[in-house]
């Protein structure tokens, strides 16, 4: 019987060191691989802006496409939007839904992004206030959007990512924004919404401008 209890003490520890090491790799390892796409999506980032644009120029999968600042959250939050949502393109950083409007256009510009891991850059959006600035930058310019609401809704609930949230019939009439993460924290089980309107278009920043610099 000790023999019994000594064996699964010690298998409880090493499923507990397991964990332990799982837990880190998801919280640590995950931001560390983020934060070097990151690196490289914004040295690319600079690069494209300073070449002459090419009109019929597609921004491909999992490429950057904008520069994300949101000042309430400091000077270092600071990312690159790659386009696409699938799992590979998410852990490079928040991503921006094909087929939803781009920044600055009439729609909904919809932007997705981790809350706790791979660099969690939506980890604080709950604390959003109407009235907050997003700032999006890419090479035509920047745009202020300010929030404008918050809802907690079912992951079923598709119809945020609408030209007109939650009116999936209705033509666009403004030039929004939508962020979109897991809630709670550590949960999918729902998705928290940010919606937020273009109120401002001022010259874009350069990719390494702090959030609180515009």
């Amino acid at each position: 019987m000790r023999a019994l209890i000594r064996g699964v003490g010690e298998l409880c520890i090493t499923a507990g060191i397991v964990l332990l090491f799982f837990v880190t790799y998801e919280l640590w390892g995950t931001g560390r691989y983020t934060q070097d796409q990151q690196d490289q999506l914004s040295r690319q980032l600079a690069q494209d802006w300073d070449r002459p644009k090419v009109t019929t120029e597609k921004v491909k999968l999992g490429s950057g496409m904008a520069l994300l600042r949101i000042p309430r959250f400091g000077d270092r939050f600071r990312y690159v939007v790659v386009e696409g949502v699938d799992l590979g393109d998410l852990r490079k950083g928040p991503g921006h839904y094909p087929g939803t409007a781009m920044p600055g256009e009439k729609g909904n510009f919809v932007v997705s992004g981790h809350r706790t891991t791979y660099s969690a850059p939506f980890n604080r959006v709950d604390e959003l206030r109407d009235g907050d600035r997003i700032l999006v930058d890419t090479r035509e310019g920047q745009f202020v959007y300010k929030v404008t609401d918050q809802k907690i809704v079912s992951p079923r609930e598709v119809s945020v990512t609408a030209a007109v949230p939650f009116h999936p019939k209705r033509a666009a009439d403004k030039r929004l924004i939508t962020l979109t993460t897991c809630h709670p924290k550590f949960s999918a089980a729902k998705r928290l919404i940010i919606f937020g309107e273009l109120a401002q278009r001022l010259p874009r920043a350069k990719p390494g401008t702090p959030a609180g610099g515009a």
